[in-house]
């Protein structure tokens, strides 16, 4: 009944996997579909809105950035919440530098609602233009086509949603190798379930919507308790095949100053994870699925090395062996051609060897991350 059982959950675990790394995933690595459109016919105002906490180093290289993009109808709101650096100053000579720079200050929160959902509820309210391109404090653009390009399916094909990628910065070390590999599993998840007319969420660091359709929501109606989902979870309420678009070029994309201590890592993922579990049932699914059956296959394929092992059955050994081999190939190829078609950088280094860490991490931090009371912004 055990060798039954191990057989039966490594085989369930095989099936699932495939369909999700060739299919599902697949529609990402493998995308052969145009690029959102360099050269549009409307030009529509964009205010691109960035909340800032204590964010006078990055706003300093991040402004000047902002405006070398090759758009030509454009501005930037800065919510300057609650900062206690120098922020406000630096603003103040930005401005003076930038006509199409303003800023709003945001003094104090209230208690009804999350720090973040707020500041950013504010900055959109009074931002000049319906089309809204929002980045954190701690991104830059990929290249100088960043608004035209993710803004293009909102201008111009009367989408409601464009979902972007945001990769991080690419550093020595196994902390910054894992983050690659984690935020590139994380994005073929919600690139290409988006790709496939079913997406559920997307991220804060690059995404596109229009104001009106933000108010005529009542904007984070429902979330504000949440700490956190002001991209997600707003997207897994609103998000639909018909009015969303997916911006899968390497241009559109941003770069984000990644983590470097373990510590701030996992209080930035708790934070993530956390979010997950007010997703709707169906988007649950459409992740844990993949974990589910990643888990069978790995605990099912151990398992059965272990028994052909101590059984002496090295042909039915080889097999299971010869099995695993072939999917770390298979998820190593998906995964660099993922990297080169949403980000066009190297891909993480020992892609199979984190694949199977990915099976203590969704796990344990997930668990630990669902069960958080003491989650917050900044």
């Amino acid at each position: 009944m055990g060798l039954f059982l191990l057989w039966f959950f490594f085989g369930v675990g095989i099936l699932i996997q495939a369909v999700y790394l060739l299919v599902i995933f697949g529609k990402s690595a493998f995308y052969v579909g145009s690029k959102s459109q360099s050269n549009s016919e409307n030009e529509e105002g964009v205010t691109v809105v960035i909340c800032a906490h204590n964010e006078f180093s990055n706003l300093k290289v991040l402004i000047p950035k902002l405006f070398e993009q090759d758009y030509p109808a454009f501005d930037v709101m800065i919510v300057n919440d609650r900062s206690n650096d120098r922020t406000k100053r630096l603003l103040e000579q930005m401005m003076e530098i930038y006509p199409k720079l303003r800023s709003v200050t945001i003094k104090y929160t209230p208690t009804h609602v999350t720090s973040k959902k707020y500041a950013l509820t504010l900055g959109i309210k009074v931002a000049k233009n319906d089309v809204i391109l929002l980045t954190d404090a701690d991104c830059v653009p990929e290249t100088n086509q960043w608004i035209r390009k993710m803004t293009a399916p909102v201008r111009n094909q009367d989408k409601t949603f464009a979902i972007g990628f945001s990769r991080y910065e690419q550093k020595p070390g196994f902390l910054n190798n894992w983050i690659q590999f984690e935020t590139l599993l994380t994005g073929l998840y919600y690139l290409s379930f988006g790709l496939w007319k079913r997406p559920f969420m997307g991220i804060g660091r690059n995404l596109c919507y229009r104001k009106d359709f933000f108010m005529e929501v009542k904007a984070f109606k429902g979330l504000w308790h949440i700490e956190g989902g002001d991209d997600d979870l707003f997207l897994n309420q609103y998000a639909s095949g018909g009015n969303t678009a997916i911006v899968l070029d390497p241009e559109a994309n941003t770069i984000s100053k990644p983590k470097e201590t373990r510590k701030e890592y996992l209080i930035q993922k708790k934070r993530h994870l956390h979010v997950g579990k007010y997703y709707r049932g169906e988007d649950k699914r459409k992740i844990g699925l993949y974990s589910f059956s990643h888990a069978l296959f790995w605990l099912g394929g151990i398992g059965l090395l272990i028994y052909f092992g101590l059984a002496q059955s090295w042909e039915h050994f080889s097999a299971v062996f010869g099995i695993i081999l072939l999917r770390s190939i298979l998820v190593t190829l998906i995964f660099k051609a993922a990297e080169k078609k949403i980000q066009g950088t190297k891909p993480p280094k020992n892609i199979w060897m984190l694949d199977f860490l990915y099976l203590g991490y969704f796990w344990i931090l997930g668990t630990i991350s669902h069960q958080a009371k003491d989650i917050q912004w900044k």
